[in-house]
């Protein structure tokens, strides 16, 4: 089973390019963030034609998530984070999928810090860990998939020199992830490339960052136990990030053997 994690940055505006990286690589499974679209707003006319179900959690200009399918109907399980029930953020989507379960999730960036963003994205991390704690014992292999708004080490960017205040790379997040990972959760991506630099998975659009391959990896795929087993292969596709009107994130996959 191949699972895919891609932050689309507008599911609408990059439809095109969404739908050719589906006929192109076809993962079994293939998580969405930055939808920015509401429910009704969600091309799932023109994503089922190219032969996959879907779900979705949507909401206008901002955030939205979706979990993908060509292996029937997923069976969602949750449709928000819990731990604060006046968060009505389109961030977390979770479903089982031909005997795995997957989050889709798109962590806070928290940019501009200090301030709000930053402590919102603190308080969402800490509501994550705790659910993470509640699904990793699950005997199926657990999948927790999405653009995380981390870098977990300096090892993971090209250069952290005009970085070094920007939310993604602060103390804070970076010990959450690491906290997490605690837990017993495998980071696929290292597991697969464990020398320094792993795969970039996000390059910004500004000073020509894709050219000079200036990138950061922030997309991440974690695994339980049984998952962290079948892991067979993992990858990004990083020329889906050099294509016309391209996301400013490429595509990362797993392959499980289930």
């Amino acid at each position: 089973m191949r699972i895919a994690t891609f932050n689309i940055n507008g599911v609408n505006t990059r439809l095109a390019s969404l739908l050719e990286w589906l006929k192109e690589t076809r993962p079994d499974v293939a998580c969405l963030q930055e939808l920015k679209a509401t429910d009704a707003q969600f091309p799932a006319a023109a994503i089922r034609e190219v032969g996959y179900d879907a779900a979705w959690v949507g909401e206008h200009r901002w955030n939205g998530v979706a979990i993908l399918t060509r292996l029937g109907e997923p069976v969602v399980t949750r449709r928000s984070l819990p731990g604060d029930a006046k968060d009505v953020q389109a961030r977390y989507l979770e479903a089982a999928v031909d005997g795995v379960l997957v989050a889709c999730l798109y962590l806070p960036n928290g940019n501009p810090r200090p301030g709000p963003k930053f402590d919102y994205k603190l308080a969402w991390f800490e509501r994550l860990i705790a659910h993470a704690a509640t699904v990793i014992e699950a005997p199926a292999p657990v999948v927790l998939a999405g653009d995380w708004n981390v870098v977990p080490t300096d090892a993971d960017i090209y250069d952290t020199r005009s970085w070094k205040r920007d939310a993604l790379l602060q103390p804070e997040p970076r010990e959450a992830f690491a906290r997490l990972l605690e837990q017993g959760w495998t980071d696929a991506l290292r597991e697969r490339f464990p020398l320094d630099p792993p795969p970039w998975t996000f390059w910004q659009y500004f000073r020509q960052a894709w050219e000079r391959d200036a990138g950061l990896r922030i997309d991440h795929l974690l695994l339980n136990a049984p998952g962290a087993g079948a892991l067979r292969d993992a990858g990004v596709d990083r020329e889906v990030r050099g294509r016309e009107r391209a996301s400013d994130h490429a595509p990362v996959w797993i392959d499980l053997d289930l």
